[in-house]
């Protein structure tokens, strides 16, 4: 009966692979069948492991509560909370300027500060922080998500390569080493890993992004990089952030990148050029621009936007005090409509709805004049903002359609610095050892929450179910290896196959098993059981253990074939929108250049 449950957890696992490169099926449904396989397993046909402890339910279903899953959903909020408040904005801007103009080398750069980054830092958090950046920076510089994401997590993997403290592997296998009083130093294995790391980093920012395939859609995280304009008019009151401000050479440069179309002045109208205007307190500034300068004038704090329909309660207040959660979003007139032939200040949209109306795009010319005064036309559409409640409930009304892609909350500008605050708390600590990571990612996530940052529901959107059901169900695959005994067979086999050869080869042999494994166990547990068989293949050999702890520090790092095979994977699955089957296209070959890479450089400097 032993024989037939190892045999039985091969062939689920072998079925899983295939189900999830075969792409028919939503991820989560395969890891649903998979996990459901394990459980009729081992419940219809009980089995003890060579401990005499039975492998129950409880221990299939233990992947739902693991530290690393935990994790990465509490590191993926705070990202979140990050990318909601626009804490990376600043950041983003400064690094999109040293990659010119071009978005790819703006892109590059901010990867390849990553890499170096992970390898003094451990890569988890480094990835968290790039995360947000490169979301910002993809957007405005029209580059995939799917090109930058995973990119991202494989230099993040390469760089903590470099150094001891680069990835929780490496220094895994040093704590196994050192029971054997064997001590690897902070850079012992820099010089093999910066060969391994130059190697991969060609592959994934030359050759891989041809590889990646380029989805539709933003995956839940990413704006709308959108270029429309909209006109909307602002209204300049006291204390008014823009009230001074004087045109040079008909331009007005504080306005940011909102564009001036006419001024309205008590009766008089004012029009291009503004030749020395100064903006004044009861001025109407009729302006175009894009939903992105509309949201950032409002989360800055001080830009008060005109509420364009009066309810006849409080119709002419001015507020710029937006919360977590308000959202922006386009709708378009239906032919038909009961709003068609309104005007824009009488449309009682803020009444019904409570929502208010930003702006308004035509595609036809727009006659000069004040906006609350244009009438509204079939085919029109309109920026809108309210609460998010008051938003879905224009869901199904044919009078207005919703553009359900364009609802994105608007960032919390004003707690950007809290946000950013609670993520470097996190990093710091961690980095520090003060608490363990799961328990610092846990309490960051719910300080974003607490303090407003983040809204309940954009902290559960901001990871994905499929990566909650594929962990899960992998974790439970993997204690299935481990206590029938599987992992341990391939194990001694490798080194039964393996008896007799050069040392070069043995090395170039155990690297190339450990890597497999590692894309199916966890890193963790493939170095927990590979470093002590890489001691004893030295020592038979009667050669020095440190290119066979290398060895495994390496193979163990090079989880780049399966999101399940390091947790900085299941980080960037989501954001990026990438399926199964696009980490085994893009990883396998990096895999493959790594230990190749590493099998000719291990014999030249450990003198094999």
């Amino acid at each position: 009966m032993d024989s037939f449950h190892l045999w039985a957890t091969y062939l689920l696992i072998l079925g899983s692979i295939v189900g999830y490169a075969l792409d028919r099926w939503p991820i989560e449904a395969v890891a649903a069948a998979s996990l459901t396989a394990f459980l009729i397993l081992f419940a219809a046909l009980p089995f003890r492991d060579p401990a005499g402890i039975e492998v129950t339910a409880a221990d299939m279903l233990s992947g739902f509560a693991n530290p690393a899953l935990i994790t990465v959903m509490a590191l993926l909020m705070i990202g979140q909370g990050l990318f909601a408040t626009d804490a990376m904005a600043l950041p983003t801007r400064w690094l999109a300027r040293l990659g010119g103009s071009a978005g790819t080398g703006a892109v590059a750069i901010v990867l390849l500060a990553a890499m170096a980054l992970s390898a003094f830092l451990n890569n988890t958090p480094v990835v968290v922080i790039f995360i947000p950046i490169l979301t910002m920076l993809a957007t405005q510089r029209g580059v995939a998500s799917s090109r930058v994401f995973m990119p991202l997590s494989f230099l993040s993997i390469l760089g903590g390569m470099t150094t001891l403290l680069g990835s929780s592997t490496n220094l895994l296998v040093a704590g196994v080493a050192e029971r054997s009083n064997i001590t690897i130093g902070f850079f012992d294995i820099t010089v093999p890993g910066i060969a391994i790391a130059a190697v991969g980093a060609f592959y994934v920012i030359k050759i891989m992004p041809k590889i990646l395939k380029v989805r539709d859609g933003s995956g839940g995280r990413l704006v709308d990089p959108g270029g429309k304009q909209f006109l909307g008019e602002l209204d300049i009151i006291e204390g008014h952030a823009f009230a001074g401000i004087t045109a040079r050479a008909g331009l007005f440069t504080g306005l940011g990148d909102l564009t001036p179309r006419m001024i309205l002045r008590g009766e008089e109208t004012i029009l291009p050029p503004f030749d020395d205007i100064t903006l004044t307190e009861g001025d109407r500034l009729i302006v175009t621009a894009t939903r992105r300068a509309y949201a950032k004038a409002l989360s800055s704090g001080n830009l008060t936007i005109k509420a364009l329909d009066p309810s006849g309660q409080g119709g002419d207040e001015h507020t710029n005090k937006i919360g977590p959660d308000m959202v922006m979003a386009e709708a378009v007139v239906a032919p038909g409509s009961r709003y068609a032939g309104r005007t824009m200040q009488y449309s009682g949209l803020r009444t019904q709805f409570g929502i208010t109306l930003f702006g308004l795009q035509r595609k036809s010319r727009m006659a000069r004049s004040a906006l609350s005064e244009i009438r509204l036309e079939p085919g029109d559409t309109l920026l809108l903002c309210g609460r998010e409640a008051a938003i879905a409930a224009l869901r199904g009304n044919h009078d207005l359609l919703l553009l359900e892609y364009s609802a994105r909350p608007i960032p919390q500008g004003a707690k950007a610095a809290l946000a950013s605050s609670i993520f470097f708390a996190v990093v710091l600590m961690s980095a520090a050892g003060v608490l363990p990571i799961v328990v610092l990612a846990v309490l960051g996530a719910l300080l974003m929450v607490a303090t407003g940052c983040l809204t309940i529901g954009e902290a559960a959107r901001s990871f994905d179910r499929s990566i909650f059901m594929l962990v899960g169900a992998s974790i439970a695959a993997a204690t299935a290896l481990e206590r029938t005994g599987g992992a341990a067979l391939i194990a001694d086999g490798t080194v039964s196959m393996l008896t007799g050869m050069p040392p070069a080869i043995i090395l170039s042999g155990l690297f190339l098993v450990i890597a497999v494994m590692t894309n199916l166990l966890s890193n963790n547990a493939t170095a927990v059981l590979f470093t002590p068989l890489a001691l004893d293949m030295a020592r038979r050999l009667g050669v020095a253990p440190e290119p066979f702890l290398a060895c495994v520090i390496f193979a163990a790092n090079a989880s780049f074939a399966t999101p399940i095979g390091y947790q900085t994977n299941l980080l960037v699955m989501g954001p990026g929108r990438y399926r199964f089957v696009d980490f085994l296209k893009a990883g396998i070959p990096l895999v493959i250049l790594v230990w190749l890479t590493f099998s000719l450089v291990a014999p030249w400097y450990y003198a094999l």
